[in-house]
């Protein structure tokens, strides 16, 4: 099988990007401490893997309260700023392009990750049926259960707004060519969206354009803060990672793909079941998204090289983002050209850590 599609250049906002072999965003755990902030081993990490045709970062949190997992990045503090620009640098060097990911968890969290040991914040005061992984007070660490989370007033949810406009602001002026804000995988933008952790009443809850609402005000901040083309979005509908439910995810789905296109969003990112949990996307309902949204329509989730080359030959997909094949294969793209064999990711090594796992998978030229 060739990868003529997915090796075809395209154009995602203002730029010209080299291939449809996008990378997915892995969480790594990775960053260091105390503080959460990217270091030189990261930047290695992201330049071995600058062919691809966009780079998206893993999920990083845009201000403390945001935080779910130990040792996950931030993009709130100069000494972060600091941090990802080591990144920037690296695989803009190494001929690359790459969006941060911007990520507030809500729900998804537990008080020994949070400021002072407060809460976490949701849209409704609903434990998830989740786990997170964190270091308690006395240094041991591990998975637990995610805190009963406190409601957000509406008062507090123009501050979330104004830390992703920040964050975003921070990104462009550190190097990163996107902003992807995550509103997928049962974080707070998703909670938000869903009609399961969000029992609201007010004017952010109840109607799909009320539970929408928070999502198209951090769009919009960030479209103000750095422009369309430069924004991207995550989504994962139908998806039930992280205890989230939705009986409107059709619906939701299809709304907000056309407000984003009003928008002119650079790109619409779509986190399929392989990851998300949930039913399988039917092809109608791929066909629909591709309907409503014009720009460039970017699906993940399980893909291989046949099923991807498919994807962009029915014009429903403009690029695959591929996630765990990348961890173990940084030159995935140059793999995928000469049909060359993949190597196998070590599960073991996914989160947490150094090296091992991270920078040390060989490729064709080693």
């Amino acid at each position: 099988m060739n990868a003529d599609k997915l090796l075809h250049p395209i154009q995602v906002g203002n730029l010209s990007l080299p291939n449809r072999i996008f990378m997915a965003p892995l969480t790594r755990q990775r960053a260091s401490q105390p503080g959460n902030v990217p270091t030189a081993l990261n930047a290695t990490y992201y330049a071995q893997r600058a062919s691809a045709g966009l780079i998206v970062t893993e999920a990083t949190q845009v201000m403390p309260e945001g935080q779910g997992y130990a040792w996950t990045p931030g993009m709130h503090t100069d000494a972060q700023q600091a941090g990802w620009k080591l990144v920037t640098d690296a695989v803009h060097a190494a001929g690359g392009h790459i969006a941060l990911q911007l990520w507030h968890v809500g729900r998804i969290s537990h008080r020994h990750v949070q400021p002072d040991g407060k809460l976490p914040v949701a849209p409704s005061a609903i434990q998830a049926n989740a786990q997170t992984f964190v270091v308690h007070p006395d240094g041991s660490m591990g998975m637990v259960q995610t805190d009963l989370p406190r409601a957000l007033e509406v008062e507090e949810l123009a501050g979330i707004v104004a830390a992703f406009r920040a964050a975003a602001r921070r990104a462009i002026d550190t190097g990163f060519d996107f902003v992807e804000i995550h509103g997928a995988n049962g974080y707070l933008l998703d909670q938000f969206q869903s009609t399961g952790p969000n029992q609201r009443t007010d004017a952010y809850g109840g109607s799909v354009e009320n539970r929408a609402r928070l999502t198209l005000e951090v769009v919009d901040a960030i479209v103000a803060e750095i422009g369309a083309a430069r924004t991207g979005i995550r989504l994962s509908p139908f998806g039930t990672f992280n205890d989230i439910a939705d009986t409107e995810a059709e619906a939701m789905a299809f709304y907000l793909t056309e407000q984003l296109d009003a928008r002119k969003l650079a790109y619409v990112h779509i986190a399929e079941p392989d990851w998300a949990g949930g039913p399988q996307l039917a092809d109608a309902f791929r066909a629909a998204l591709r309907q409503r949204f014009k720009g460039t329509l970017i699906f993940a989730g399980g893909y291989t090289l046949e099923k991807a080359e498919a994807l962009i030959a029915s014009g429903v997909g403009d690029a695959v983002a591929f996630g765990r094949p990348f961890i173990a294969n940084p030159d995935l793209p140059a793999r995928f050209a000469k049909g060359a064999e993949l190597n196998a990711p070590d599960a073991s090594t996914f989160y947490g850590g150094a090296d091992k796992g991270y920078t040390d998978y060989p490729s064709l030229a080693s």
